[in-house]
């Protein structure tokens, strides 16, 4: 894209957002729909244009989505008789076996080779954010389906984008590989189990039925995908190309109808549970960095677990939030987790990333 187009996007973008906030300040939220979808949505081009903002583009993207939405939530519930929450759990299971479809046995071999590195990332990431999250639902007081979904975001296992922060990071990457690996098989048992003990007292959480709906949304579509990736990848090469495209769409249609689908308790605790969600990825990189440096980690290490900790797999929260039948409700905390950990969590691995680890 021509550097000058670029500019003037940006541009554009920043002075509708400024203009936006300064009429909605005025007049009010309602009627600046324009300015802050079209602004977010040059911004998110413009932003492609720039080596040090590209990563905060598909960002952008999400943010757009996530606006659209909030003004128009009725175009992201349904159509006709089909309600649009029917797609998230079939969209998830695209997701993961896209993930599935690029792993190999490999991947699990970091237990053997690192195996102090692996227990310590899965015992951090199982106690702290699951912890953080309770402390915060009970501090902020949050209604009981709300605080609900900021535990169940504490107890998902990590995040899909922890191998990409790691990598730009310059961290341990097999180690982030295999501690996402680990904490995905873990899932099934230990999710249910965190939030009967830590979320039973707001909601009821059958531990069986959480336990099906995690092996049907993550386990059997990974091992599919692994299958696929031994025996088909090298005819379906293409695959691997169209899969990363496929994963990022289908992440922001999920975030967006989740938000139309909690359009009324996002305007009630929105700003809230944005800070209680920033505040939680804050604390999980932060707990998750320091005590790998109270056990004497190596940098590298320290930095990758951090990340594991701090970045969760909010697409599987969503999934288990409608599995319960609470999306609009249980599903908003990993509705704004999701595209604020991408922030965070870029921030971060850039920030590591202009300070090499001196080997």
């Amino acid at each position: 894209m021509n550097k000058q187009v670029v500019n003037l996007f940006l541009i554009s973008g920043v002075l509708l957002l400024v203009v936006g906030s300064v009429k909605g300040a005025l007049v009010g939220m309602n009627t600046v729909s324009f300015f802050f979808i079209a602004g977010l949505l040059l911004m998110a081009i413009s932003f492609q244009g720039f080596k040090t903002l590209r990563g905060f583009s598909y960002t952008l993207w999400i943010l757009t989505a996530v606006t659209t939405s909030l003004y128009f939530p009725y175009l992201f519930i349904g159509l006709g008789d089909f309600s649009f929450r029917q797609l998230i759990v079939p969209l998830l299971q695209m997701i993961m076996f896209g993930v599935g479809s690029t792993m190999g046995l490999n991947d699990f071999m970091g237990v053997i080779k690192m195996p102090k590195g692996v227990v310590i990332g899965i015992v951090c990431h199982f106690t702290i954010m699951p912890l953080v999250g309770y402390s915060l639902a009970k501090l902020f007081g949050f209604p009981p389906e709300i605080a609900a979904g900021l535990i169940l975001v504490g107890s998902v296992p990590c995040g899909l984008a922890s191998n990409v922060m790691s990598y730009l990071a310059k961290a341990n990457v097999a180690l982030s590989v295999t501690l996402t690996a680990v904490a995905t098989l873990m899932a099934p048992v230990v999710t249910p189990l965190l939030m009967q003990s830590l979320a039973g007292e707001y909601v009821n959480v059958e531990f069986s039925a959480m336990m099906w709906d995690i092996t049907k949304i993550v386990i059997i579509p990974v091992v599919a995908g692994l299958l696929f990736h031994y025996f088909l990848s090298s005819k379906f090469s293409w695959l691997n190309k169209v899969m990363p495209v496929v994963s990022m769409v289908s992440i922001a249609a999920i975030i967006t109808i989740i938000t139309a689908a909690g359009h009324d308790s996002l305007l009630t605790v929105g700003w809230l549970l944005v800070l209680a969600c920033f505040l939680h990825n804050s604390f999980g990189f932060l707990l998750g960095y320091g005590a790998c440096k109270l056990l004497r980690m190596d940098e590298r290490s320290c930095r990758t677990i951090a990340i594991e900790v701090g970045l969760q797999n909010a697409g599987l929260a969503s999934g288990l939030a409608l599995g319960m039948g609470k999306i609009a409700t249980v599903g908003l905390a990993p509705a704004i987790f999701g595209p604020l950990m991408n922030i965070t969590g870029s921030s971060l691995a850039t920030w590591w990333h202009n300070k090499p680890v001196k080997d």
